[in-house]
């Protein structure tokens, strides 16, 4: 019988069972006790090695010095009044840094929210307040949230929008262009103008929604041809071009936001999940006339540019300025793909493709080499056993047959490398 007092991951596990909904499930039954940078500790005192960062959230590492600083002092201070009622410096201050950041020479506005679900309905909202316009264009394999309206844009049935409908209607689907399933980026923009003739006027559309590198969907990166076009397309039907950067920004691939490598200015930009360290704020940027298009009173909601989750937010962008961790975010990835390269090169028959964009990595895993037979199995089988190697892992795709890498972006390279031989070491284990 376990000591009082003695907490076990069992014991948490059978406790959060009987108390939380089993919708929202646990990759591990792992409980954490603490975290430090790119180290993890659980109740047990075991310690992992964290290359999924609480789902890209945790660019600048767990409790980095900095953060915990600034969230300290602005608590001490006051922890809310709601930046419609009583606003704050802290909250024009980030609204300031992120239209300056956020990729293009227009003149930017910003509205702060909550979650990353969130931020995409407000886009959405804008740009029908903008246009006048009713529909939206997303792409197959798309992960936009867990909303009504966002699992509608999503475009993958299976967890997201299973038993949940009927979802918001006027949106549409085009597929995403993939190199290594032969879907051409000639392919998704025929398929976008076929929309336009069979499903929706061009002139009914508000905006297209899109992720410079999908998410969820399997870490593929959108072609700079394809962006590109989407923006001229854009241009030329008067329609709102979104880039949802939400598990893209702040330095994650090796730039600040993922479309700053096609040179493309989206309209509106969505922002969450490594803003700030942990705490929760998210973010839409965009063209100043766009964004003052809803009347006042039309966007917000009461904890939207919660002032602690701001001043964490100045923090890390003092941090990834300080820590130049745009550049090593690509040295981090540039390891990784030459580490898994040379596992690619073992096991030609089970993975597919390597791919990064910076510090966003993906390893596809296939059956005897074949891209239509995705190998599920062993992707879960690896995140299954991930945690007894000390790993803590994510997979993502949309046949759930890729593990994606987000490492800290302050790991050390002591630490980078001891995850990547453990993470080899259980790959060829379960490989054999």
């Amino acid at each position: 019988m376990n000591p009082v007092n003695v907490k076990t991951n069992a014991d948490l596990q059978q406790r959060k069972v009987k108390a939380i909904a089993r919708g929202q499930g646990n990759a591990y039954p792992v409980y954490v006790e603490k975290a430090k940078n790119s180290e993890v500790w659980d109740v047990e005192g075991k310690r992992y090695i964290d290359f999924g960062t609480g789902i890209a959230v945790c660019n600048t590492g767990h409790s980095h010095p900095k953060v915990v600083a600034a969230v300290k002092a602005q608590v001490d201070n006051f922890s809310h009044t709601c930046v419609m009622v009583n606003p704050y410096e802290v909250a024009v201050e980030l609204a300031e840094k992120l239209t300056t950041l956020a990729p293009g020479e227009s003149d930017k506005k910003a509205v702060f929210v909550t979650t990353g679900a969130e931020a995409v309905e407000n886009c959405i909202k804008i740009a029908r307040a903008y246009t006048g316009r009713r529909g939206v264009i997303a792409f197959n394999g798309g992960f936009h949230g867990r909303t009504n309206l966002t699992m509608a844009l999503t475009g993958k049935i299976t967890p997201y929008k299973h038993l949940f409908g009927p979802f918001a209607g006027d949106i549409f689907h085009a597929p995403f262009p993939i190199e290594c399933h032969d879907v051409t980026v000639e392919q998704s923009l025929k398929a976008l103008d076929n929309l336009f003739k069979v499903d929706i006027a061009p002139s009914d559309v508000a905006a297209i929604i899109v992720e410079p590198v999908q998410g969820e969907g399997g870490f593929y990166h959108a072609p700079k041809e394809f962006l590109k076009a989407l923006r001229s397309k854009c241009d030329e039907l008067g329609i709102v071009l979104i880039a949802d950067e939400i598990q893209t920004g702040f330095g994650r691939t090796g730039k600040m936001f993922s479309c700053e490598h096609a040179e493309v200015e989206p309209d509106l930009i969505t922002m969450a999940k490594g803003i700030a360290g942990g705490f929760p704020i998210a973010a839409v940027v965009g063209k100043s006339d766009i964004m003052d298009a809803p009347l006042p009173g039309g966007l917000g909601g009461t904890y939207g540019g919660s002032p602690v989750a701001c001043a964490a937010a100045l923090a890390v962008l003092e941090i990834i300025e300080d820590e130049d961790l745009i550049n090593r975010s690509n040295v981090i990835g540039d390891t990784f793909n030459q580490r898994l390269r040379q596992l690619q090169s073992q096991h030609p028959n089970l993975i597919l493709d390597v791919r990064n964009q910076g510090s966003m990595i993906a390893l596809e895993l296939v059956h005897d080499g074949d891209k239509e037979q995705p190998n599920v199995q062993l992707t879960q089988a690896i995140i299954a056993n991930a945690a007894e190697h000390g790993l803590i892992l994510l997979a993502c795709g949309f046949y759930g047959n890729v593990i994606r890498f987000l490492p800290a972006l302050t790991i050390s390279d002591e630490i980078l490398n001891e995850g990547l031989n453990d993470f080899v070491r259980l790959f060829n284990k379960l490989a054999s």
